[in-house]
């Protein structure tokens, strides 16, 4: 039980960021501010079936969890992909992925 305590606090910070990233339109745009680069809502929202309203509302969740940030540029907002929040939630992944594989070699070594 202990085991379970330790994890749940080891990614007690992690949560709003997966609880951020848990949207099809909120990884659409993190992936596109990964492939292309810094841009603004008018850009994010063109090529989208989203409105800019809906955007920025997503936006406005994901700057909150850290995953990106913006700065003002004149009259337009310019959101960026904050690489450390995606860096961190990776280490989460991998860390997680890591003890199923222990799991699973632990199992095979029982069945066997």
């Amino acid at each position: 039980m202990s085991q379970v305590n330790t994890d749940t606090d080891e990614f007690a910070h992690a949560a709003p960021l997966f609880a951020a990233l848990g949207d099809a339109t909120r990884l659409a745009v993190v992936n596109r501010l990964s492939v292309e680069g810094p841009q603004s809502i008018s850009r994010l929202t063109s090529g989208s079936h989203v409105t800019r309203q809906a955007i920025t509302k997503h936006l406005t969740i994901l700057a909150a969890a850290g995953i990106i940030h913006g700065q003002r540029s004149g009259r337009e907002h310019i959101w960026t992909l904050e690489v450390n929040q995606v860096a961190e939630a990776r280490r989460y992944l991998e860390h997680v992925s890591q003890r199923w594989d222990e799991a699973l070699a632990r199992l095979k070594t029982f069945v066997e």
